[in-house]
């Protein structure tokens, strides 16, 4: 643990009973005295605090956002010169085999464009982005700041009785407010399938900004663990686990992320790394798909459990990428990939669990309804 990088938060983290693992390259809590079944539930009925200033938080700048616009969609498959200013998007970094190199949100700030990157691979994206686009575009890492998330249905009320004005934020809506006296960049999303917000705040005012919320009666710490069954349940991704460099947009099922300008007969159709596999895909060719599954009974199904078309024999049909107990669900629940003819909702197959074929159900995404602000 010595050897891992910290937050700005983590005193405050040691102070509140965390237990702390390393989580790429960091130390991070991994639950509070709470426990991650409460932190999970307590997030969903009322609003939890997430550190998760281990992101990468960059800028990229030129003499104009159309400027930086243009040079980041040889990056993405995504429309950025079209994202209106105040507004964020997802989007994905392809290979040139079509698959993803990392997920990540980038938003149109006006003059420049700001980018979250996941934290296990922030330093390849920045030396990707820097090699691809300077020096025509001046990218600059953000190291002097913060990154925290407060999601839930409280949220709103929580952050708007500290910072007036945010309630009238939509999702993807981003925007600058101040704090007493820090400018705090403010984002409504996250990682839960709740309404919520991302806020980027200076290093120097995270603590007492974080305990400025914590100290709204709605509002708890919350750690990795229920962050992990939180975005399950809200059936988003978890690159290195989900998604990955040899996976591609459409058999991630993450299709609806490629905007039709970038499409095939777009206006901007194609011009990012690995295009033609991706388009190849549009069509209905992908040989697998992203799929949810509910096991049978109460065990959980976990990252790779192989996945079979018949109680016996046969070769493994795919396998679980996330699993484990969903405590909005109830029950277990798991996402992972099978191939594409075996991934029509409600079709029943097994997964191999010590040496037994247990039935799972292929189910719809999400398996709790997303709750945004739109």
């Amino acid at each position: 643990m010595s050897d891992l990088k910290t937050t700005p938060l983590t005193e405050l983290h040691q102070s509140l009973g965390a237990k702390m693992v390393p989580f790429a390259g960091y130390s991070m809590p991994v639950q509070y005295p709470m426990g991650i079944m409460k932190e999970h539930l307590h997030t969903r009925a009322k609003a939890g605090l997430f550190d998760v200033s281990h992101m990468g938080q960059v800028i990229l700048r030129a003499d104009s956002y159309e400027m930086v616009a243009a040079a980041f969609e040889r990056l993405v498959p995504m429309d950025v010169l079209g994202l209106p200013e105040g507004r964020q998007r997802y989007g994905l970094f392809t290979n040139e085999a079509g698959g993803i190199e990392d997920d990540l949100m980038f938003a149109n700030r006006g003059d420049h464009l700001f980018v979250v990157v996941n934290a296990a691979c922030k330093d390849a994206d920045i030396a990707r982005i820097k090699a691809a686009l300077e020096p025509e575009i001046a990218v600059t890492p953000v190291t002097d700041r913060a990154l925290v998330a407060l999601q839930g249905p409280a949220a709103e009320a929580a952050l708007e009785a500290l910072v007036p004005g945010v309630a009238a934020m939509r999702f993807m809506d981003v925007a600058t407010f101040a704090y007493e006296g820090a400018e705090l960049w403010i984002s409504r999303s996250g990682y839960t399938g709740e309404d919520g917000y991302e806020i980027s705040v200076p290093e120097t005012a995270a603590d007492g900004f974080a305990k400025a919320i914590l100290a709204h009666p709605d509002v708890e710490p919350i750690g990795l663990g229920a962050r992990d069954s939180l975005r399950l349940e809200g059936g988003l991704c978890l690159y290195g686990h989900d998604i990955d460099g040899e996976t591609r947009p459409l058999e991630a099922a993450l299709g609806w992320a490629i905007q039709k300008v970038r499409r095939p007969g777009g206006a901007r159709a194609g011009g990012f790394p690995g295009a033609e596999a991706v388009f190849g895909d549009l069509g209905g060719a992908a040989p697998r798909k992203r799929v949810g599954l509910l096991p049978e009974g109460r065990a959980p199904m976990r990252e790779g459990v192989e996945l079979f078309a018949t109680a016996e024999g046969g070769e493994p049909i795919g396998r679980v990428t996330s699993g484990g107990f969903g405590p909005t669900v109830g029950g277990p629940v798991a996402m992972g990939y099978v191939a594409a003819e075996q991934a029509a909702v409600d079709t029943q197959i097994f997964g191999e669990l010590r040496g037994k074929r247990m039935p799972v159900t292929i189910a719809p995404l999400p398996f709790v309804a997303a709750n945004f602000k739109r």
